[in-house]
């Protein structure tokens, strides 16, 4: 007989916190991208004025997580394996977005497909937060650099 639970059950529920934290960590990285786009420009006196950086800063926001790692590759000396670390990130993470619950409907009414997905949310959402952290600290050190207080940007 089929394990048929219904998506109210506590594993359900475990399994759609995860995939809010896969697209929290998601968007964490959007953020994180748009700060070190803003900073990376401020160190090059790129955006003379507050004005010119705020209309920045609400014009990256609305930048997809494909924009944004695209455009920060010309900005920012990234390793190649940072750089794979993000494509990765950005593909997995659009699969999640877009198609996760599409392909794999029938694993959520299963206890080992459920199992299954969690564990792979799981992984995505660790790799995600590295990321995230990685690029936090990349952002701090150029708080620093440029004497800035972080309030100021975000």
């Amino acid at each position: 007989m089929k394990d048929t639970q219904n998506p109210e059950s506590e594993q359900s529920k475990e399994l759609f916190a995860y995939f809010g934290l896969a697209v929290y960590y998601g968007q964490a990285l959007e953020q994180q991208l748009t700060n070190l786009l803003l900073l990376t420009k401020l160190s090059q006196g790129k955006t003379p004025t507050e004005a010119d950086l705020a209309d920045l800063y609400q014009r990256k926001l609305s930048n997809s997580l494909g924009q944004l790692i695209k455009e920060i590759q010309h900005h920012f000396p990234f390793s190649e394996e940072e750089t794979s670390q993000l494509q990765e990130v950005w593909k997995q993470r659009n699969h999640i977005v877009h198609d996760y619950f599409k392909e794999r409907i029938q694993e959520t009414f299963t206890s080992a497909g459920r199992a299954r997905m969690i564990r792979e949310l799981k992984r995505f959402k660790n790799k995600a937060s590295r990321l995230e952290i990685k690029l936090q600290g990349y952002c701090t050190e150029m708080y620093v650099k440029l004497g800035l207080e972080e309030e100021r940007l975000l």
